[in-house]
């Protein structure tokens, strides 16, 4: 067979027919050919425990119960579907057209790999999730291949879930407004100008969450407290500090501080900067930069006041996957928002970090670690409360490593239906030699 032949690529997991990637510490290609419909064994480690066993429901045909209490205003999830099989559509940037099997497996393009580790991820979770009794059929999706993006394969389909950005993630919402199919959007921080879809969930929350959830912790974390927003003079980092100061309007508390605010300049003065700073009080400083070299020609001038002002600074998301090693950084006390926390020491994590060492000799991803705990959140839900679980969506109790706080957007003042559904869970992380810490308790 053709690499084209497997741009989407189907998996029986009730039959165990199983096909994933071969990985390695120095190789990652797709041998998508070497499917086989005898049963493999993925994995000889136990998997993680379950808290509940997964509901089987007597009736095999699809009974749609009709309750009294319509939740969030939305027909369908008042509908209560349980299924002995769930079906599952996993969409995920492979670029499959893109990658020639003869080439030298050492020269695949990097920009394959995030597709693959989110994919790979989540085909452990399905693997350990089948071996507790959930029955699944599932189908992966290449989404860079625009033939998948038609919606003509989901008719059946009970959940998507998609590490996409766009165009792509707007299409399939599209979709899955129009096929009433919830659609997890696992990894785009944006809402793609998406509207009007209640079936449609963030969970890679928007850049004003975080801003709106930093400046409820800097107000509510320091009884005394001098809150500077840095950001520079462009539409989009003037937009962060307007919903950084618009949350601070909003907040009702007497003990609130009104921010500063300052436009960055990089020919600003040392004097001028202090002007915005007080030596009797913690200074909270909010930069608003998003990439790498503006941030850090901020922090590096920051840094010269320390002697004379208690400086923390608080950075955007992206600040994630920033090492602030430089000397000049050193004491300074540095942190970032992000709806994602894994300190790793959990039973989870040790099971799939183990199967990395063990199957591919390398340690997973960021992406991995996503795809697993995505794709295990929500089928749980599914094999728990049925294919409409919408109103049990922040249930606690299957949580994997993140905890989720999805709630319904309105964007219109006087809309009965949401938009959609986005994750207002936001963790305040401080930068540290070894490992990030966790600030605020979620």
């Amino acid at each position: 067979m053709h690499l084209h032949d497997f741009c989407i690529l189907t998996i029986a997991m009730s039959k165990s027919i199983l096909c994933r990637p071969l990985m390695t510490a120095s190789i990652v290609a797709v041998l998508l050919s070497a499917c086989s419909s005898s049963k493999k064994t993925t994995s000889t480690a136990t998997p993680p425990p379950t808290t509940a066993k997964p509901v089987k429901d007597e009736k095999t045909k699809e009974d749609a119960k009709t309750s009294k209490v319509v939740p969030f205003n939305v027909p369908a999830f008042a509908r209560e579907i349980k299924k002995d099989t769930y079906n599952i559509a996993l969409y995920a940037p492979l670029y499959l057209d893109s990658v020639n099997t003869d080439m030298p497996t050492r020269s695949l393009p990097r920009y394959i790999l995030p597709g693959l580790d989110f994919y790979e991820g989540a085909q452990l979770a399905l693997d350990s999730l089948q071996n507790q009794g959930i029955k699944l059929n599932v189908t992966v999706y290449d989404s860079k291949n625009k033939q998948n993006l038609s919606g003509a394969n989901l008719i059946n389909t009970d959940l998507i879930i998609a590490a996409v950005g766009t165009p792509e993630i707007k299409d399939l919402s599209d979709i899955a407004r129009t096929k009433q199919i919830n659609l997890v959007s696992a990894t785009y921080p944006n809402d793609a100008g998406v509207n009007s879809n209640p079936f449609f969930i963030i969970t890679n929350s928007l850049l004003k969450t975080h801003s709106e959830a930093l400046q409820r912790y800097l107000q509510d974390g320091f009884a005394t407290k001098n809150i500077v927003v840095i950001h520079r003079d462009t539409p989009f980092e003037k937009r962060i500090a307007a919903d950084i100061k618009a949350e601070y309007e909003k907040l009702q508390s007497s003990k609130k501080t009104r921010p500063k605010e300052v436009v960055w300049d990089d020919n600003m003065s040392d004097l001028a900067l202090s002007q915005y700073l007080l030596a009797d009080r913690p200074n909270l400083v909010i930069v608003t930069s998003l990439d790498e070299a503006n941030a850090k020609a901020i922090i590096r001038r920051l840094s010269t006041q320390t002697a004379s002002y208690p400086i923390q600074v608080f950075g955007m998301p992206t600040w994630d996957i920033m090492k602030f090693k430089e000397p000049e950084f050193k004491g300074l006390p540095i942190f970032y928002t992000t709806p994602y926390f894994n300190d790793k020491t959990d039973v989870y994590s040790h099971y799939i970090t183990d199967y990395w060492k063990r199957v591919y000799k390398s340690r997973p991803s960021d992406m991995a670690f996503k795809g697993f705990e995505l794709t295990w959140y929500f089928v749980k839900q599914l094999s728990t409360n049925g294919v409409y679980f919408n109103k049990d969506i922040n249930d606690p109790g299957k949580k994997v490593f993140s905890s989720f706080n999805y709630q319904p957007i309105y964007l219109k003042e006087g809309d009965k239906e949401p938009d959609y559904f986005e994750n207002k869970n936001i963790y305040i992380i401080q930068k540290g030699d070894s490992s990030d810490i966790k600030m605020n308790f979620q």
